[in-house]
């Protein structure tokens, strides 16, 4: 139990108690709070002492699917063929390229694991080459708080530079002579990406030149270069309005050119083409649509010429330019799809095909503009993630790589449906189901819903080899396709945000009872799963509907709705005001304290429940899920488990390693077993229920 320190918080004459609010350390050194913090992980460890062994064995489970020495499909940039490679025992990548054809000989341009060595936290950011293909700038997070220290290292003699700039993005870009360096960098405290930089090679990191600094708080700062190598992007975008700024990468130090200004509820993204530009917006198409312009013309906005026009019922997700041809990634009755459209005159687009009910086809990586091959990864419930290229002057179609699974694994023992289920309102959610064959709709079977539901984040019906630990003992998973994502369009995330956030809480309660009735899970054996913004879905969840789940995994969970959103020191918190709302204006603070998970703990009965957190999480803070794990615990009238576990080398993303970020895994899998009863348990354990 928690000490509490009462605090009083105030605001639009409402008064609010918040007795756990001592545990946020922003220094993360204060001697309680980490005391508390160890006391709840080693009360975690006693708890799941009768499925220790089951932790390890799901662990090295996992592990053993994936095969020890692989690589990624090479990608071409010019000469070179650029991948990535893992060799046996080894937790990180070798970075590597072939030159000339992409079986040449290798070339290692960084070995993560030699740079990971005496950290407890290891993440490669951008990675980007010069045009002469010699220097290779890399951006590296060994904290995990996503602050990146940029590094150059030149490849032909294998020195590093001295030049180490830190706290930046990670976003990188080379001017085309590879004398300069654009990156951005962050806040120190927010962690908001909002200052361009520019550096040139042979100088002091402390005289780069600040290229454009973004004073909106609520935007965010990104660049890239161009595929055609022609433009520097920089980027400020925030939830409801983009601005685009463009630096000839040939003319490096000239002053950005503004793309088209910000206009509120305009978003917009750009590419170039042959010195055309390409703008997917969302002007006069709620949906977005695809035009075409030119630089002298890009703000006659009755001059741009229509390329896809825009439709009620197909969300346009990406694109993707070609010499010959544009692809385009589109979402329609909420699965992710590619069309083409052929530059030739009298060539109709046309979609490619898939024969599974739930699947994701996604542009992949091209890097090469003159080109008539496409490449695009593909993945189902029942099928690895599978890299292909297709010709699109033949239509011949070469599988590159589907994702190894070792061991036995055979795709044919499982099965995917994709339903709908209707909510209160009306509404047709969309529900991805997987489990294994033979499977009867009688009610039997523990069933794990998986929910997000925020930031117009899709949540895709994606093959996991974890996953088959659950399925193998008996699990049936579902994927709840619950407003707030864009899984069926723009209207679909507005549905879900600000003032209508509560549809995506009551879509997942009608989905759990949807699936109940349909027989697809034992009523007494439900559980559910979210992480981050699905963690304040699984919040707002419990406190509506508690009697409906056996258990429930919470991972880093923003559950603290409302005081994180008046603290604007907090990272993330400026540029999200029109996602959750801003507190500081009465009826958004109302609504948005009606559902905080948080402020709505009460004297009622919770299912069993698994919080996890990391301390150095920069997206939601450790203390969130701590507050929210003391309050249920003084407040909630049952003997259900409630367990808090907090990584204390890690941040939002969990542990980094190939292996090591399954033991989290694990973790979560061995708790749902234990609650689930499943046959294949009881034999590992002392059959003793929690």
């Amino acid at each position: 139990m928690a000490e509490k320190r009462e605090k009083r918080l105030s605001l639009h004459g409402d008064e609010r108690i918040d007795e756990y609010y001592w545990l946020r350390d922003d220094d993360r050194e204060d001697a309680d709070v980490l005391a508390y913090l160890h006391a709840e992980n080693a009360y975690l460890e006693a708890s799941l002492k009768p499925v220790e062994a089951l932790r390890q064995r799901l662990f090295e489970e996992m592990t053993a699917r994936i095969r020890e020495e692989d690589s990624e499909v090479p990608a071409q940039l010019g000469d070179y063929w650029y991948s990535e490679r893992y060799v046996p025992g080894k937790e990180y990548a070798l970075q590597v390229r072939h030159h000339q054809r992409p079986d040449g000989p290798e070339e290692v341009l960084l070995d993560e694991n030699q740079r990971a060595a005496g950290h407890d936290f290891y993440r490669l950011g951008g990675l980007e080459v010069s045009d002469d293909h010699r220097l290779l700038a890399f951006a590296e997070d060994t904290v995990s708080r996503r602050l990146y220290t940029v590094r150059v290292r030149d490849l032909e003699t294998g020195e590093y530079l001295p030049v180490e700039i830190p706290d930046t993005s990670g976003a990188m870009a080379w001017s085309a002579d590879g004398r300069f360096l654009f990156y951005v960098l962050k806040d120190e405290q927010t962690l908001l990406p909002y200052r361009v930089m520019r550096h040139e090679l042979g100088t002091s990191p402390a005289k780069d030149v600040v290229v454009r600094e973004e004073e909106d708080e609520t935007f965010y700062t990104s660049l890239w270069r161009g595929k055609s190598g022609d433009y520097i992007y920089i980027h400020h975008g925030s939830t409801v309005a983009d601005e685009v700024r463009l630096i000839p990468a040939s003319r490096p130090q000239s002053e950005p050119l503004l793309f088209l200004p910000r206009e509120r509820h305009h978003e917009y993204s750009v590419s170039d083409r042959s010195g055309r530009f390409y703008i997917l917006t969302n002007r006069d198409a709620r949906n977005f649509r695809l035009v075409e312009t030119d630089l002298d013309n890009r703000l006659d906005v009755d001059s741009w010429r229509e390329v896809v026009a825009h439709r009620k019922d197909v969300f346009l997700d990406g694109v993707e330019l070609f010499e010959n041809f544009i692809a385009v990634n589109e979402r329609s009755d909420g699965l992710l799809r590619i069309r083409i459209f052929p530059d030739a005159e009298g060539s109709p687009p046309y979609l490619l095909e898939s024969d599974e009910p739930a699947y994701s086809m996604e542009l992949d990586t091209n890097l090469e503009m003159q080109t008539d091959v496409l490449r695009y990864a593909y993945t189902s419930l029942t099928t690895p993630d599978t890299i292909y290229d297709i010709s699109l002057t033949d239509g011949t179609r070469t599988l590159l790589k589907r994702e190894p699974v070792e061991g036995p694994f055979d795709p044919g023992n499982y099965r995917s449906e994709r339903i709908d289920v209707e909510a209160r309102d009306g509404a047709r959610v969309p529900v991805s189901i997987v489990y294994r064959k033979p499977f009867v709709d009688d009610g039997t079977r523990p069933l794990l819903i998986y929910g997000y539901g925020a930031y117009g984040s899709s949540r895709e019906p994606a093959f996991s080899a974890a996953r088959l630990s659950l399925l193998d003992r008996g699990f049936v998973y579902a994927i709840a396709h619950i407003r707030g994502g864009q899984e069926m369009g723009r209207d679909w995330y507005d549905q879900g945000r600000m003032f209508h956030k509560k549809n995506t809480f009551n879509d997942f309660v009608d989905v759990t009872r949807g699936l109940i009735e349909r027989g697809y899970g034992d009523p007494q054996r439900v559980f559910a799963y979210g992480g981050s913004a699905g963690g304040l879905l699984m919040g707002a969840v419990i406190n509506q509907a508690p009697e409906l789940y056996n258990g429930v995994v919470a991972a880093v969970p923003f559950v603290d709705v409302v005081t994180t959103m008046l603290d604007t020191s907090i990272p993330l918190t400026t540029g999200e005001f029109d996602e959750w709302g801003n507190p500081q204006i009465p009826d958004q603070y109302d609504y948005m304290l009606s559902y905080s998970p948080y402020d709505q703990v009460t004297a009622q009965a919770y299912p069993n429940l698994l919080v996890t957190t990391g301390l150095y999480d920069s997206q939601v803070q450790y203390f969130e899920p701590a507050k929210w794990v003391a309050r249920l615990r003084d407040r909630k009238t049952d003997d259900n488990l409630l367990l808090l576990y907090t990584d204390m080398e890690s941040g939002h993303g969990g542990a980094s390693g190939r292996y090591q970020q399954y033991a989290d895994t694990a973790l979560r899998y061995a708790f749902l077993l234990w609650l689930a009863d499943a046959p294949a348990v009881l034999s590992e354990t002392t059959k003793e229920s929690p």
